[in-house]
C-alpha cells in the first residue's frame, strides 16, 4: 500500500513525464515528416507517454542535423568534384542525348547531377554473379577498394570479403569500409577489428555522435557501395551474408538483382560514398576522379543518392517523378510495399492513362509486420488497373523498376524508411537495349509469380485483413 509520502512522489513523477511526453508531442507537431505522422506520435506520447516516449527517442528524428553539417564543413571539395565530373562527361552526350533526357530533367537537379555520358552497365542477376564479380574487381585493385554495406555478417561470404580485403591491404591498396552497425549488429567485434589489424580503414555509420542521443535509431544507411580504383562500381540488392547467396533455407533461393558500371559514372557513386565516408571518419581522402569513358556502349547514366540530410525527400520525389513519367509501362520490384501517398497516387494515375503498371513483391514475409502492412495497400491499388503480383519462387529482395526505356536498379524500398529515413542510392540508365535486358530479367520473374487477382484478394481472412490494417498505422516508421 502507498503512504502519502510514496504517492506524492509518484504524482510528481507521472507529472512530469507528462510534461516532457506533451513537449514531444508539440516537437513531433512541428518536425515530422508527414500529418500523419504527426498526429500518431502526438496522440501516443499524450496518451501512452511511457511507451510512446522511448519509441519517440528512437525513431522520432526527422532529419539528420549531424550528417548535414559533415556536409556543410566539406562541402566545398565535395561540390568541386561534383563540377569537375559534370564538366568533363555530361557535354559529351547531351546533344545527342538532349531530347531524350529531356523529361527527366527534375530527376538531375534531385541527384545535383546531369546524366553522365561514357558508361558501360551489366545486370548481375543473384547473388553468385555480385559476388563473383565484386571479388573478381576487388583482386585487381590496384590503388583503392571503397566499400559500404548494411548488413556485414561474419559467415561464409563475410569470410570470402574479408580474405579479399586483408589481400588488398598486402598488396598495398587502400581499403576504406563503412558498415551500418543496426543492421550489422550480428557482427562481432573480432571481424571489424581483425580487418582494421590487416589494414582495413572500416568506420561504424552512426545516426548521431551526440552520446546522449544513442538511442536514435533512424537515419540508417541502407546502400550496397562497391568502388575500385575509382573505375568500377557495384550498386544494388545484396548484402554481405550467405542469405544473399541462398543459403538461408526459410528464403532460399534469394532473388536480387545488382548493377555494374564502368565509366564517368563510377565517379558520382563514388562522391555518394565520399560523403558518406567524411561523416563516418571526418576525412575526405584522395580518390582518382579521371574516370574514362568506355566505348562503344556510351550508356547515359544518372546516379541518384538520397537521405535524411537532403533539404527535400528526394527518394520519394525520385520514385513519384519516374512514375509521372512513365507512358507505356512502368514495373517496379521491391520486398517492402508500404508507399506513400503520392507514390499510391502515381501508381493509381498511370495505370489509368493506361500505362502497363505492374509490382512484384515477395511471396514470403521476411518481416511480419511490413508484410501485412503491404496487404491492405496491395487491396487499394486493384480497384485502379495496377497489376500486383507476388513472387513465388524464393524470396524477392531486389529493387528494380522499368520505365518505358530506363533502367533502374538500387537500394531504396518502396516504403516511408527508404523515402525519408534512410541513406539510399539509386543508378538509372537511359537506353533503349539496357532496358531490354531488365524486361527480360523481370519477364522471367512475373512468370514466376502469381497474380493477385480479386480472387486472391477475397481469400484473405478476416483476421489478416484487420491485421493489415492495424500494421498501417504504423506506415510512417516501418
Amino acid at each position: 500500500m502507498l503512504d502519502g509520502q510514496n504517492f506524492t512522489l509518484y504524482a510528481a513523477l507521472f507529472v512530469v513525464v507528462e510534461m516532457v511526453a506533451i513537449a514531444a508531442a508539440l516537437l513531433a507537431v512541428m518536425t515530422a515528416r508527414t500529418a500523419q505522422g504527426a498526429v500518431a506520435w502526438a496522440i501516443a506520447l499524450v496518451t501512452f507517454p511511457w511507451v510512446t516516449l522511448p519509441l519517440y527517442a528512437m525513431f522520432g528524428g526527422r532529419k539528420f542535423r549531424g550528417y548535414r553539417l559533415a556536409r556543410r564543413s566539406g562541402d566545398a571539395d565535395i561540390r568541386t568534384l561534383a563540377r569537375r565530373i559534370e564538366g568533363r562527361f555530361a557535354r559529351v552526350m547531351r546533344p545527342a542525348l538532349a531530347e531524350q533526357l529531356a523529361p527527366y530533367a527534375a530527376l538531375e537537379r534531385l541527384a545535383m547531377m546531369p546524366f553522365l555520358g561514357g558508361n558501360d552497365a551489366r545486370l548481375l542477376i543473384n547473388g553468385e554473379a555480385t559476388f563473383a564479380a565484386i571479388l573478381e574487381e576487388i583482386a585487381r585493385a590496384r590503388d583503392y577498394v571503397l566499400l559500404e554495406f548494411y548488413i556485414v555478417h561474419d559467415d561464409g561470404i563475410g569470410r570470402a570479403l574479408h580474405s579479399a580485403l586483408a589481400d588488398c591491404c598486402r598488396r598495398g591498396v587502400r581499403v576504406m569500409f563503412i558498415y551500418d552497425p543496426i543492421g550489422s549488429h550480428h557482427l562481432p567485434s573480432s571481424y571489424v577489428e581483425s580487418l582494421r589489424e590487416a589494414g582495413v580503414r572500416i568506420e561504424p555509420f552512426l545516426s548521431t555522435r551526440n552520446p546522449f542521443r544513442r538511442l536514435q535509431l533512424n537515419f540508417r544507411n541502407h546502400r550496397k557501395i562497391v568502388v575500385v580504383d575509382g573505375k568500377a562500381a557495384y550498386v544494388g540488392g545484396h548484402n554481405v551474408g550467405d542469405e544473399y547467396l541462398g543459403c538461408v533455407p526459410a528464403l532460399s533461393p534469394w532473388r536480387d538483382t545488382h548493377i555494374e558500371l564502368r565509366g564517368p559514372a563510377a565517379s558520382a557513386v563514388q562522391l555518394a560514398f565520399l560523403e558518406d565516408w567524411n561523416w563516418a571518419a571526418d576525412a575526405i581522402p584522395e580518390l582518382h576522379w579521371r574516370a574514362e569513358a568506355v566505348e562503344p556502349r556510351d550508356l547515359p547514366v544518372l546516379v541518384v543518392p538520397s537521405g535524411p540530410a537532403d533539404e527535400r525527400d528526394t527518394c520519394s520525389l525520385f520514385f513519384t517523378h519516374v512514375i509521372s513519367r512513365a507512358r507505356h509501362r512502368l514495373w517496379i520490384t521491391s520486398p517492402y510495399f508500404v508507399p506513400d501517398e503520392p507514390v499510391q497516387a502515381g501508381l493509381q494515375l498511370a495505370a489509368l492513362r493506361g500505362v502497363d503498371v505492374r509490382v512484384l513483391l515477395p511471396g514470403r514475409p521476411d518481416h511480419r509486420s511490413v508484410y501485412l502492412a503491404g496487404i491492405s495497400f496491395v487491396e487499394d491499388m486493384r480497384g485502379s488497373g495496377v497489376r500486383m503480383f507476388r513472387y513465388r519462387k524464393g524470396f524477392l529482395h531486389q529493387k528494380v523498376a522499368l520505365c518505358d526505356d530506363l533502367g533502374i536498379v538500387g537500394t531504396a524500398n518502396l516504403d516511408n524508411r527508404s523515402f525519408r529515413l534512410n541513406f539510399e542510392i539509386s543508378v538509372v540508365v537511359a537506353d533503349a537495349r539496357f532496358a531490354g535486358d531488365v524486361a527480360e530479367m523481370l519477364t522471367r520473374d512475373f512468370a514466376e509469380s502469381e497474380e493477385i487477382d480479386a480472387a486472391a484478394l477475397a481469400r484473405i481472412s478476416l483476421p489478416v485483413r484487420v491485421a493489415s490494417r492495424a500494421a498501417r498505422l504504423f506506415a510512417p516508421v516501418l
